[in-house]
């Protein structure tokens, strides 16, 4: 009898060792009909995966969903599958002026404000992509188009979305000249440190991180299908390059 992966009902045997994985299971859809021979691997809750290959290397792409609770069970089954390497292709709301709507940025590290991660280590315990994979992206971003607005740097994971009572701390970490703030990294950099798998990150621009213009926030543009586009392109470059 096949034993599955709990949560994304995914026989280990076929999942790749290179994976790209990103929240929409929308867009794990569109990335993954870009491999040849492509083929659904798996589905349960916000968790869809597949398979297929990309310029002749095996590589799956998975959902994992909003927020780093999910995220992390998607990560954890996927490095107990056997994933060697895995890049999140996300978006976030930029905290520098110059990292424009429809930029892209590659997280290097993450300050950690989830609560995810601190339950899993103490804080001072780093949350950082592996060099290889960073070079790799950096290098495909390169490779994709010199014209595109590319930035490396620190990020930041925040639980929260909507904001309550207490303010945001986004002016904070935009002194601290922290680039933009998402909601998963730092449980990918963090499992993958704990359980041996070479991790990193592309994130779309899509806005500003300001909670009170969060009423005109608006994803759903075509300047951030392009840049969706594009991460996807150069992340499926990239995760064929890293050595496992």
């Amino acid at each position: 009898m096949i034993k599955l992966l709990t949560n994304l009902k995914v026989d280990p045997a076929q999942l790749p060792k290179r994976i790209i994985v990103c929240g929409d299971p929308k867009r794990a859809a569109l990335i993954a009909s870009k491999l040849t021979d492509h083929r659904s691997i798996g589905e349960n809750r916000e968790y869809h995966s597949y398979a297929g290959t990309w310029k002749g290397v095996e590589v799956a792409v998975v959902s994992h969903g909003v927020g780093s609770p999910g995220a992390a069970v998607c990560f954890e089954e996927l490095a107990k599958g056997g994933a060697q390497v895995i890049i999140r292709v996300g978006t976030a709301g930029s905290y520098q002026q110059h990292i424009t709507p429809g930029s892209l940025v590659i997280s290097s590290s993450v300050a950690r404000q989830d609560g995810l991660t601190s339950q899993l280590v103490p804080a001072g315990f780093p949350a950082v992509a592996d060099r290889h994979v960073v070079d790799a992206l950096v290098q495909a971003a390169k490779n994709h188009d010199a014209d595109l607005n590319v930035a490396e740097g620190i990020t930041l994971t925040l639980d929260v979305f909507y904001n309550g009572v207490l303010e945001f701390p986004h002016k904070l970490y935009q002194k601290a000249g922290v680039l933009a703030v998402e909601m998963e990294n730092s449980a990918l950099f963090v499992i993958a440190a704990l359980r041996g798998v070479k991790a990193g990150s592309i994130l779309a621009i899509d806005g500003y991180a300001d909670a009170d213009l969060l009423e005109s926030y608006n994803p759903h543009t075509d300047v951030m299908a392009k840049a969706i586009e594009a991460e996807a392109l150069i992340a499926l470059d990239a995760v064929i390059q890293v050595v496992v």
